[in-house]
């Protein structure tokens, strides 16, 4: 029912709905969700890679840039930004693989061996998320360091997502 909901509006656009549940949406909320269009293939060596998330899932105010794979805050504030990188044919004679979400201000890791398995795996998972501060205008997007050791056989799946969204 219209009259169990409450909304505020800005330059007669609705800001934020409050339905009778106390539910509270905000449609223009930056949010945002991308992934791989298809596969990225033998990542070369001693290379940082930036990775190509150029497939919208959403994008709630239109603050990512498939073609850049950037995301840029519209406003000062904390970001939550969470990756989950998919692939496959890691080389055990690379040491390590590292997932970077790169903001304007800082970097954030996480690092997997590869040389303490015994085989080359078929399939790898690199989950990362940080809750970033952000001004208007910082940028925030997703790379791959691949070691220098071993051979350019890892790939990434196209089911490898980033995302993130305006926390406060």
């Amino acid at each position: 029912h219209a009259e169990n909901r409450m909304a505020i509006a800005t330059n007669h656009a609705t800001a934020m709905n409050i339905d009778s549940t106390g539910a509270v949406t905000m449609p223009s909320q930056p949010a945002f969700q991308a992934r791989l269009n298809g596969t990225t293939a033998n990542l070369a060596i001693n290379t940082t890679h930036t990775i190509a998330f150029n497939t919208e899932i959403f994008d709630n105010n239109s603050d990512f840039n498939s073609s850049t794979y950037t995301f840029t805050a519209p406003v000062t504030g904390k970001y939550m930004f969470g990756a989950v990188i998919y692939g496959g044919n890691l080389d055990t004679a690379t040491r390590y693989y590292e997932a970077q979400i790169v903001t304007s201000n800082r970097v954030y890791y996480f690092i997997i061996s590869s040389n303490a398995l015994a085989s080359d795996p078929l399939y790898f998972c690199l989950p990362i998320s940080v809750l970033a501060d952000m001004d208007a205008g910082d940028t925030a997007l997703m790379k791959i360091h691949v070691d220098n050791t071993g051979t350019a056989q890892a790939d990434l799946f196209n089911v490898s997502h980033f995302s993130g969204y305006l926390a406060c």
